[in-house]
């Protein structure tokens, strides 16, 4: 390294060239001043002695060893300026860096190797057992951590619960207090009423004069002692006076007696005689949500004319068997004077349920149940397809859902229960009723089409039901997908994505591809485990009635998903006004299982009916309690169908005007129940003012020959929705000439039904105006008589077509045209701007008027 500079020097002992100078000056003996001044050998070695002996390592002696290492230590401190994100300046930070260099002489390296040696193999065995310690520590005390915030969260959970049961019980004592209150007052007020009642009766003091013998002008005595002239004195009750028991007459001593048959008088007893009330009786009248007249007639303890005439007033034209809703029967009872107390008519079912609720056993960890929702043709079913490697979209009729399907998955992460729901406009029902039944609504949206009419009433039905909402961008495999349009549109609906803030998970995915399938399921998994989902599994069964439809072979069959307990072959079933015992279960796969825990879907057979979709179901003791239940259930339901319908006088009157409408009538048949209530609202929503739809019969399975019969009766139509008619069916159709379609989807379906409504509808007439000429003036000519000459100021004026007349922008006369030239030629028509001259068939036309030629056409009526 001979020939090194000063810079180069302290660049590589990493000093500031400034001391290294100094250092050299006092080393050497030699003035060095410049840093490209050069440094030789002798003088480094020089250097590297002072320096030794600046750091007190030099030989003191022969025998004292020369040091066997050098340690140099360096300290620089700088200041580092941070940009600050918030308002105002930067923040400036001091920086001290130290660094440490030992160096080792050769000899002593070669020395000092063995018991270095064993010096790192010591130091290694103590850090290792530092380390293992230090790790013990922090377990134990990331251990007692954790216990210490159990505790604390379950001290604030259990005062929590305190404050709450605290709040309830004040607030019902400040309710029961009230209501106390209340009582004593009008307790109070009616022995008020009673007592001024008291005070201003009158005590009876007339006396009758005996007759001492009858006589042939006066009429015999009765049984009250009156004579004739007493019969037409005024009656003791208008007076105020007590009644009086048969037999009973006055004396002037004031005693009530009576003949015996042996002559004798006997003093009646005044308790015995009957006493006009002195105040109105007030009764509490308990109506439950219907009722019949002449039974509320009989719980006031008035007569039925009353009750009928009270509603005559109200508008409302009922019989004595009439059944009529809560709300008039409250109206008629105060009118007449009495208080309405609501009488719950739900004590058969909450008999059950609470039967239910005390078998149950402990709350365990339950699958989430997930729906799947979203516009039509987004990818829906395609998307569940890849997850269960099936081929479920291929089968159903135009690629749509029309069912809700459930199937339950078991994935790597666990057991996941999805439900289908339809995204045809036409299934709002069926997708409200998935959202009600969910834990998790997954929102299938294509990345290529955005945010859709369906996924919006998605997103409302899933806001609805109070139940978190993850999105799943579909299509992520086309070339035009764009997440970023799908996150806005879905922020102009509220939800708003973890991307912006928000709690809505965001996925994209593509049900072609497999893309984030992984993904969307950890999601799923990660929200039911914050949602924290339990039910318990032992006990009898509830859950809701998915779907339900009527197989040829098996019956009356219900798709139903269990929300707790575990349903069972052999357990007594209540599905809403329908009861059966499950003979056997099936999965979505087809195959017969013994048993069903919660969140798990399964096909029922055994029920006696088909119930309603949307129906909770629950499993009851004995087939008696079944029975009495269901038959409660179907009254009540046929006694709110009777009480909605309308018997005012004005709608009595629009009933008479609609039937001047048009009315087509339809016999209606589809596969399952939910695919029958869409279909039933969709056509009953094309009626109009002049037209209607009367669905004279529905139901659930084939068509069958009573279908038939009551098709050809009514003169309806017949539309089987995946579904067909039987051979009787068909003989009864074919033999009286009905019209029968078959459709397997329901837009299909619709569109007949709007055709048929439309060519019922016929055409209308419009005028559609030619052209406007103004009259200038008017001729006399001997063979047309008035000759109007004319300006054409608007369209064509045409010969063959009808005019009208106006004078001052009003009609005066409508007609046609006699004869129409133009100077002496007759044209067939003459347009704007020219002139002519017009001959008015029947009318003369003065200067000034307008003269205005039309045309009529007929339009087709559309709905």
């Amino acid at each position: 390294m001979a020939g090194i500079t000063v810079k180069q020097l302290a660049q590589v002992l990493n000093v500031e060239a400034g001391v290294l100078l100094a250092q050299l000056g006092e080393a050497t003996n030699k003035k060095f001043s410049a840093l490209d001044q050069e440094v030789t050998a002798a003088e480094k070695v020089k250097l590297l002695e002072f320096l030794r002996a600046s750091h007190g390592k030099r030989e003191a002696a022969p025998e004292v060893r020369s040091p066997s290492q050098i340690t140099l230590k360096r300290r620089t401190v700088s200041e580092l300026t941070l940009a600050s994100t918030g308002p105002g300046k930067g923040k400036t930070v001091s920086v001290e860096v130290r660094q440490k260099k030992t160096y080792v002489k050769r000899g002593a390296i070669s020395e000092s190797a063995p018991a270095d040696a064993d010096r790192e193999e010591a130091q290694r065995l103590l850090g290792e057992s530092v380390l293992r310690r230090e790790g013990e520590e922090h377990q134990q005390r990331e251990h007692e951590r954790r216990r210490v915030d159990e505790e604390a969260r379950a001290r604030v959970e259990e005062e929590r619960k305190r404050l709450e049961e605290q709040e309830r019980r004040v607030e019902q004592e400040t309710r029961q207090r009230e209501l106390d209150e209340r009582r004593k007052k009008e307790l109070e007020a009616r022995i008020a009423r009673e007592a001024d009642a008291a005070k201003t009766q009158v005590r009876p003091t007339v006396t009758v004069d005996r007759p001492t013998a009858p006589s042939a002008d006066k009429a015999r005595p009765g049984k009250t002692g009156r004579g004739r002239g007493d019969e037409e004195a005024e009656p003791s009750y208008a007076r105020g006076e007590l009644h009086l028991a048969a037999g009973m007459t006055r004396r002037p001593g004031g005693g009530n007696k009576r003949k015996t048959r042996f002559g004798k008088e006997a003093v009646k007893v005044a308790s015995h005689a009957f006493s006009r009330p002195t105040a109105p009786i007030v009764r509490e009248v308990e109506i439950g949500d219907t009722v019949i007249v002449a039974d509320l007639a009989n719980r006031m303890a008035v007569k039925v004319g009353d009750v009928i005439k009270s509603l005559m007033k109200m508008g409302s034209m009922v019989t004595i068997n009439q059944v009529i809703d809560h709300d008039m029967a409250a109206l008629v009872v105060e009118e007449l004077g009495h208080t309405v107390k609501k009488r719950e008519d739900q004590d058969l079912e909450q008999t059950l349920i609470a039967r239910a609720s005390e078998r149950q056993g402990q709350r365990e960890t339950r699958p989430p149940v997930v729906t799947i929702m979203g516009h039509v043709d987004h990818g829906k079913t395609s998307l569940l397809d890849y997850i269960r490697r099936t081929r479920v979209a291929a089968g159903e009729a135009g690629g749509i859902t029309q069912h809700i399907g459930a199937y339950h998955v078991t994935t790597k992460k666990g057991v996941i229960s999805f439900l289908d729901t339809p995204g045809h406009a036409a299934f709002t029902a069926m997708r409200a009723r998935g959202a009600k039944v969910t834990d998790i609504v997954i929102i299938v949206v294509a990345a290529d089409d955005g945010v859709m009419p369906q996924t919006i009433e998605a997103i409302s039905h899933a806001k609805a039901a109070r139940v978190p909402i993850i999105v799943a961008v579909n299509k992520m495999d086309k070339a035009d997908a764009n997440p970023e349009k799908v996150k806005q549109g879905l922020l102009q609906h509220g939800v708003v994505t973890e991307e912006f803030g928000g709690d809505v998970q965001f996925v994209p995915v593509s049900a072609k591809t497999g893309i984030g399938i992984d993904a969307l399921l950890d999601a799923v998994l990660v929200q039911s485990e914050v949602l924290e989902l339990r039910a318990p599994t032992d006990g009898p069964a509830r859950g809701a009635v998915v779907e339900s439809s009527l197989d040829k072979g098996r019956g009356p069959i219900a798709t139903v998903l269990v929300q707790s307990g575990t349903l069972r072959k052999g357990d007594i079933m209540l599905c809403g006004a329908v009861w059966g015992r499950v003979r056997v279960m099936f999965d979505e796969a087809g195959r017969q299982v013994a048993e069903a825990t919660p969140s798990i879907p399964v096909v029922v057979v055994g029920l006696q009916g088909t119930p309603n979709a949307g129906e909770d179901f629950l499993i009851v003791e004995d087939e008696r309690t079944a029975r009495d239940a269901a038959v409660a259930r179907e009254n009540r339901t046929r006694d709110a169908r009777l009480a909605k319908t309308s018997t005012k006088l004005e709608d009595i009157f629009s009933q008479m005007q609609a039937g001047q409408q048009q009315v087509l009538n339809l016999v209606v048949k589809a596969d399952v129940q939910g695919s029958m209530e869409a279909l039933r609202e969709s056509l009953n929503a094309l009626a109009n003012e002049e037209l209607r739809v009367n669905i004279v019969g529905s139901g659930v399975g084939g068509v069958t020959e009573s279908d038939a019969t009551l098709a050809v009766s009514t003169k309806a139509v017949v539309i089987g929705f995946n579904v067909r008619a039987d051979a009787q069916a068909r003989k009864v159709l074919s033999d009286n000439n009905v019209e029968v379609h078959y459709y397997s989807i329901i837009y299909e379906a619709i569109d007949l039904v709007k055709k048929a409504l439309t060519g019922m509808l016929g055409t209308e007439v419009r005028e559609n105006i030619l052209g406007t000429a103004q009259v200038r003036e008017v001729f006399r000519n001997s063979k047309y008589g008035a000759v109007a000459g004319c300006m054409v100021i608007d369209g064509i004026v045409r010969r063959n077509k009808p005019i009208k007349v106006l004078r001052d922008n009003i009609v005066i006369f409508t007609g046609e045209l006699e004869s129409l030239r133009r100077f002496k030629d007759i044209v067939d028509d003459v347009r704007n701007g020219m002139e002519c001259g017009i001959a008015v068939r029947g009318y003369e036309v003065k200067a000034g008027d307008q003269i205005e030629c039309f045309e009529r056409i007929e339009i087709a009526r559309t709905l």
